[in-house]
């Protein structure tokens, strides 16, 4: 195995559109739901949950033929405010780790190979969305897109698949042809007709034989099948606009001590993420919300940028001092930095603007 000269992590909710249902409708969840239209107006399955989906229910079939398989199933529609508001959640955690390619709402990949050691980043990332947005993920990591998106759907739901480099051809070769992202139902009956249904199989066929069938895209299929991929992760978010963490109690918390243990470690990653990507940010802001669910925050901006842990807690210490009455309970803590730039000239100090 080789070391991480580019890693590359391809992130992929959990039935997506099903689990933010679940987020207001706790009540939904362990039972058999889909999220589309009625079965009375042609309405179709646009998400599944995992229980839907082990009695055969799938995306795109009509709401009509899931209630034929499932009578007591549970129909929802899509609450796409909050889904496109979950999604956003997602990608800020995200762009504190690299360079983001969203693919839709609830895929991305994120180029990891500034980092030390992409694993451990990978697992962090995970662990992150589950705690900010109380939404399940799969994660893989791999050296290219392609590894990486086969990686995600490897062992779902909340996968987490790691393929270190050296390793790509043998982890696709027991693979069905199918799980390479571009070979849909068509190419892979044409590579069944020639008695290729695996991507080893794929990967050692005759090069002459896959350009009979498939001309010049022969050369690039048996590529695919060892994990071959040069595209590169494809940001369009520029820099950062925010980078935060959240963390929501298991149970309430009112100790003082605790509170600001917790909102150390976050300022300490939150600076990790600055100083990886060489940013500085101007805005600290501060996430309340207290059992009752009330939720607000609070923020204080400075004349210079700055991107170290202590300066980032000490500002976010005093925020949440002056805001958080003694014996509160707190349900969530979260830290954030805003108005990033990437300077060409570092500066020391800081002053807070009026």
């Amino acid at each position: 195995m080789g070391s991480w000269t580019r890693a590359i992590l391809h992130i992929d909710m959990d039935a997506f559109y099903v689990n933010v249902h679940i987020l207001e409708h706790p009540d939904d969840a362990e039972r058999p739901l889909a999220i589309g239209g009625q079965p009375n107006q042609r309405g179709v399955v646009a998400s599944a949950s995992y229980e839907a989906r082990k009695l055969g229910i799938r995306s795109a079939m009509p709401m009509s033929t899931a209630v034929r398989l499932c009578p007591n199933l549970t129909i929802a529609p899509a609450n796409w405010p909050r889904i496109r508001d979950c999604s956003r959640q997602v990608m800020e955690i995200l762009d504190g780790y690299g360079p983001v390619e969203q693919m839709s709402v609830d895929e991305a990949y994120v180029d990891l190979s500034d980092w030390d050691n992409p694993a451990e980043k990978a697992a962090e990332i995970k662990a992150a969305v589950k705690a900010q947005t109380r939404l399940p993920c799969s994660v893989g990591l791999a050296s290219s897109k392609l590894v990486a998106k086969v990686a995600s759907d490897h062992d779902k739901p909340e996968g987490f698949t790691v393929v270190p480099p050296g390793t790509e051809a043998a982890f696709l070769a027991p693979l069905p042809t199918r799980a390479i992202h571009g070979i849909g139902p068509r190419t892979a009956e044409k590579l069944a007709n020639l008695n290729i249904h695996t991507c080893e199989q794929l990967a050692l066929a005759d090069l002459g034989l896959l350009q009979g069938a498939f001309g010049s895209l022969g050369v690039e299929l048996k590529e695919r099948a060892r994990g071959v991929d040069g595209r590169s992760v494809q940001s369009e978010r520029g820099l950062a606009k925010s980078i935060s963490q959240e963390w929501t109690f298991s149970q309430d918390v009112d100790d003082p001590d605790r509170l600001r243990q917790q909102l150390q470690k976050m300022c300490a990653q939150v600076a990790q993420s600055l100083q990886k990507r060489q940013l500085l940010a101007h805005t600290v802001t501060v996430k309340f919300r207290w059992a009752d669910f009330t939720t607000f925050t609070r923020q204080r901006s400075l004349e210079v940028g700055i991107d170290d842990a202590a300066t980032i807690y000490a500002i976010a210490e005093t925020i949440w001092a002056e805001n958080w009455p003694p014996g509160q309970k707190m349900r969530l803590l979260g830290v954030g930095v805003s108005k990033i730039e990437a300077p060409q000239v570092r500066q020391l100090g800081f002053n807070f603007l009026d």
